[in-house]
């Protein structure tokens, strides 16, 4: 058996709120979105390169709160990019850890955790 990669599914309460977090600030694009009907919540799909999420407002897809730690390269310029864009409600920053990563740490609105890391050399 192989192992294949894995997709992260965060919990969202306000679509327009996703879109504006993940898709303008951040950068992701929707790659689909799905409803099971009108007045149903939203389920979609978003990426950037190689990392793919999905956004779900079904209660019971996942739990607000939730990490998820990105493996990244050039996290710094990202980093400074985002603040660039003057987003008002973040202002992400990058740390140096003990374990030789940089990481940029960054809350959605929904309570969930990004932890954009980029492996230092050794």
């Amino acid at each position: 058996m192989k192992l294949g990669s894995t997709i992260s599914v965060l919990r969202m309460f306000d679509e327009e709120k996703a879109a504006e977090f993940y898709l303008q600030f951040l950068g992701f694009s929707k790659d689909w979105e799905h409803r099971f009907g009108d007045g149903f919540p939203l389920y979609m799909q978003i990426s950037k390169d190689d990392c793919v999420i999905h956004l779900t407002g079904h209660h019971g897809d996942s739990c607000p709160g939730s990490t998820v730690r990105i493996h990244t390269q050039d996290v710094e310029s990202y980093s400074k990019s985002l603040r660039d864009k003057d987003y008002v409600n973040a202002k992400p920053g990058c740390q140096k850890t003990e374990w030789g990563t940089v990481e940029m740490t960054i809350h959605d609105p929904f309570g969930n955790r990004l932890i954009f890391a980029e492996r230092l050399e050794s």
